[in-house]
């Protein structure tokens, strides 16, 4: 396994981002913390989609080698679900979903020649390219656009859409659809590659993955220059935000297997 190149960059700044890399002798990862539905926080120093990536990252950095991507499942679950147990939340996570550490990871095993991807992810695997959105994702976000061209400001239609996104995520998460959350993964949600030559793992900010990092970035930048607030040909359930450079943090490896 040879890093060809990765990058990364906060939506807003470094000290906030919520995406994540982890590169060990027998592991490439991207893990993406999920942006927060709720002020509640778990850990009074971060946000929680900070806080679970943090937490997956010192995973991956332990893992043995020969990890199998079902012992990587159980055991980060396992990891997270004690960070409600110390808070004395095992209860309350259990009803809010939108409350929970939550993150999607894609994970590259150099022993396996595989890509493990654990929710809303992106890959081209020797020149496919491969995703795993959330189900519920793009109804929602054609009606935030909707509401955007009709006239109403972006940051009142992503208000309007965020009940839909925590029912969503009530009725769905870990249910029709794989997250990291402390709670035991779908796993009919999580997909396993076989790769043979080049992997690329990246997170849901790049509205086009391609299969360099410069073409990748081209793309988000025509994207951005485009339709900033993702309304048209990328539809999305956030777009820019005043004061940040992007839509969503994002991260971005490039490896030969």
């Amino acid at each position: 396994m040879t890093i060809i190149e990765s990058f990364i960059k906060g939506k807003h700044d470094a000290a906030q981002c919520e995406d994540g890399i982890v590169v060990t002798p027998d592991f490439a990862a991207v893990i993406d913390g999920s942006t927060s539905k709720t002020p509640f926080h778990l850990s009074p120093l971060m946000k929680n989609g900070r806080y679970a990536m943090t937490i997956i990252a010192d995973y991956i950095k332990a893992m043995p080698s020969d990890t199998v991507c079902d012992d990587f499942c159980e055991g980060v679950t396992r990891r997270i679900d004690r960070e409600y147990d110390r808070a004395q939340l095992i209860d309350r996570m259990a009803e809010h979903p939108e409350e929970r550490l939550c993150a999607s990871v894609i994970i590259y095993s150099a022993l396996r020649h595989e890509v493990w991807m654990v929710g809303d992810c992106q890959t081209v695997v020797d020149g496919t390219f491969r995703d795993n959105a959330k189900p519920y994702e793009q109804h929602i976000a054609r009606q935030r656009a909707e509401l955007i061209i009709s006239g109403m400001s972006p940051a009142d239609a992503r208000h309007a859409i965020e009940p839909q996104l925590i029912k969503a995520m009530l009725e769905g998460q870990n249910r029709q659809y794989a997250v990291i959350d402390g709670t035991p993964i779908y796993m009919p949600g999580v997909k396993i590659i076989n790769a043979e030559y080049t992997v690329v793992l990246a997170s849901d900010g790049y509205p086009v993955l391609c299969s360099t990092l410069a073409e990748s970035e081209a793309a988000l930048a025509r994207q951005k220059e485009r339709d900033p607030q993702n309304i048209r040909d990328f539809i999305a359930t956030k777009g820019i935000v005043s004061g940040n450079c992007s839509f969503d943090d994002r991260a971005f490896i490039r490896l030969d297997v």
